[in-house]
């Protein structure tokens, strides 16, 4: 008598993928590190003079910069906030054997911190067009990053 035998899942079973092809994890790491290079670019804004800050604010036709410290003192770290997320989200990129399970996670916080700058924004009454210029960006850069974590090999 014969016993069955069994095959072991195909790639397109477990995951899902039509031809049960993975794309490769480089994927991940080049994304990370666009994002992540990109937001080194607030390093700038948390350096430059604050008359710049005014004046780049008037060029956006937002309401005035208010000339207080504490809102220089806010947006200045506010970019160096985001200058060390892009610095976090390289070196993550060049540690994906170690942090591969946790990129769904990250993708998830990054569409829920969309979803609450979006709320900010509104509270806020900032322009419609800044709302969702932001908001919406940080959603789908979330979308894609958990598209790829669910595509990319493990």
């Amino acid at each position: 008598m014969s016993v069955p035998q069994t095959t072991p899942p195909s790639p397109s079973e477990e995951t899902g993928l039509a031809n049960g092809k993975h794309f490769p994890l480089r994927w991940i790491e080049i994304y990370l590190r666009v994002v992540g290079y990109s937001a080194l670019l607030a390093f700038a804004a948390a350096l430059m003079p604050a008359a710049w800050i005014i004046s780049i604010t008037e060029m956006l036709r937002l309401e005035t910069f208010p000339e207080v410290p504490v809102a220089i003192y806010l947006a200045r770290h506010l970019s160096l906030l985001y200058g060390f997320i892009g610095c976090g989200l390289i070196a993550f990129s060049y540690r994906l054997d170690i942090f591969r399970d946790f990129v769904g996670w990250l993708a998830w916080a990054v569409i829920a911190l969309g979803v609450m700058q979006g709320i900010i924004d509104l509270q806020s009454q900032m322009p419609l067009w800044w709302t969702a210029g932001e908001s919406i960006s940080t959603v789908i850069g979330g979308l894609i990053l958990r598209w790829l974590d669910r595509r990319c090999a493990r």
